[in-house]
C-alpha cells in the first residue's frame, strides 16, 4: 500500500496503480492532498483523500448547524462529507454586517436593526484557509465567544466552547513562488492566538485532520483497504509507505502512525476521534519516504545539523526522531522506484 502527496506524484507515481503487484491485482494507494487537485492524471476519484475527508467520520455533529470557513464551494464541500446543516462565514455577515468592520468600503453605512431570527449555531468547520482573513477571524471569534449567537454577545466567554473541526494543519506550502507560501496551519495559530489572548484560555479542537493526524492515516488504511478487497486481495496489507516533500507534515505523520502501530501491537493504542467504528488494523508499520522537490531540498543551505523551527501543529508535541525519513530520495519517480526494490517487485 502507498499513500503519496503532491501534484507531482499524479504523474509519476500513477504506475504504481497500474504496475501488477501479482497477477490480475493492482496496487492499492491513495494520495494525501491538502486541497483540491489542480491539473489532469489518470486517478481514480476514490484514490484522492482530501485533508478534511476523515470528517466523515464525525457523524455526530453530521445534523448540528455548523460555520463553515475556507473557499470554493464551501456548501457542497461540507454536504459531501455529511454536514446537512451549514452556514457560511458570508451568510454570517450578511445577517450581522456590523461585525465586520475592518474594511472601510465593506462597513454599513446605515445602522442596522437588530436580528433575532438567526439560528443559533453549534460548531465550527474549518476546512482550509479562507480569502480574507480578518472577517473569518472576526466572525469566528463572534460565534465562538457567544456560544453560537453572534448578534447578541456574551458578557462572559462560555468554556468549554463550541465543537471545532479542522482540517489541513501544514503551516507553510510550496507553489510557484521561490518561498513558501502560508497554509492554513497558519490560519489557525492566528485564530488560536487571538483566542488566548482575549480569553486566557486554549482554543480546544474536537478534531484535527490531515497529515499528520493518526486518524487521517487511518482513514486512508481504510480507503486502501476497501481498494484491495475490490481487487480481489485475499491476504491483508501489512506494510504501509508514505511518500510526500514536507518533513515536518509528511515525514512526521507516517513516523507517528508507524509509532502509533508500535504501541497498537503492546496494547497502548489511544483513541483518535470520530465515531464511527473501524475494521481492526491489519497493517504492522508505515515506512516514510521524504522527496526533494517541495517544501524539503537537499540543497538548502544549514539544512544539515542546524536545529530548525518546529513548523508543526501545536497539538502535536515536537519529536525530533519523527522528522527523521526511513528514507530520502529526490523526486517520487525515484520513491517509486525504491518501494518496488523493498517489495522485490523491480
Amino acid at each position: 500500500m502507498a499513500a503519496l502527496s503532491g501534484l507531482a506524484a499524479l504523474r509519476a507515481g500513477c504506475r504504481l496503480w497500474k504496475l501488477p503487484a501479482r497477477p490480475s491485482a493492482g496496487l492499492p494507494g491513495c494520495w494525501l492532498r491538502r486541497g483540491y487537485i489542480v491539473g489532469r492524471a489518470e486517478v481514480d476519484p476514490d484514490q484522492v483523500i482530501l485533508s478534511h475527508s476523515p470528517m466523515k467520520l464525525f457523524s455526530q455533529y453530521h445534523n448540528k448547524r455548523m460555520l463553515v470557513s475556507g473557499q470554493g464551494p464551501l456548501v457542497e464541500n461540507a454536504r459531501a462529507l455529511g454536514f446537512q446543516n451549514v452556514v457560511t462565514t458570508d451568510e454570517v455577515r450578511t445577517a450581522f454586517p456590523e461585525l465586520d468592520m475592518v474594511d472601510l468600503e465593506r462597513r454599513p453605512k446605515t445602522t442596522q436593526r437588530p436580528r433575532n431570527d438567526f439560528p443559533a449555531i453549534e460548531g465550527v468547520l474549518l476546512l482550509g484557509e479562507p480569502v480574507r482573513w480578518e472577517t473569518n477571524l472576526q466572525l469566528i471569534m463572534d460565534v465562538l465567544l457567544s456560544n453560537g449567537n453572534p448578534g447578541t454577545g456574551q458578557v462572559t466567554a462560555p468554556y468549554p466552547h463550541l465543537p471545532v473541526l479542522a482540517s489541513n494543519m501544514d503551516l507553510l506550502w510550496m507553489a510557484e513562488a521561490k518561498m513558501p507560501r502560508f497554509g492554513h496551519g497558519t490560519f489557525l495559530l492566528c485564530l488560536e492566538a487571538i483566542y488566548r489572548k482575549v480569553t486566557g484560555k486554549e482554543l480546544k479542537y474536537e478534531g484535527l485532520m490531515g497529515k499528520p493526524s493518526i486518524l487521517t492515516y487511518q482513514y486512508a488504511e481504510d480507503v486502501m483497504r476497501q481498494q484491495a478487497e475490490r481487487r480481489g486481495w485475499s491476504a491483508p496489507v501489512r506494510k504501509l509507505y508514505a511518500i510526500g516533500d514536507n518533513p515536518v507534515s509528511d515525514v512526521y505523520g507516517a513516523n507517528l502512525f508507524n509509532q502509533h502501530l508500535q504501541m497498537a501491537k503492546r496494547g497502548e493504542e489511544r483513541g483518535t476521534g470520530g465515531q464511527q467504528k473501524r475494521q481492526p488494523s491489519t497493517i504492522q508499520s508505515c515506512v516514510s519516504i521524504l522527496v526533494c522537490t517541495g517544501i524539503h531540498s537537499s540543497q538548502d543551505p544549514g539544512s544539515e545539523g542546524a536545529q530548525l523551527p518546529f513548523h508543526g501543529h501545536r497539538d502535536f508535541s515536537f519529536s525530533p526522531e519523527l522528522l527523521e525519513a526511513s528514507h530520502i530520495v529526490h523526486d517520487v519517480d525515484e520513491a517509486v522506484q525504491l518501494v518496488f526494490r523493498q517489495e522485490g517487485w523491480a
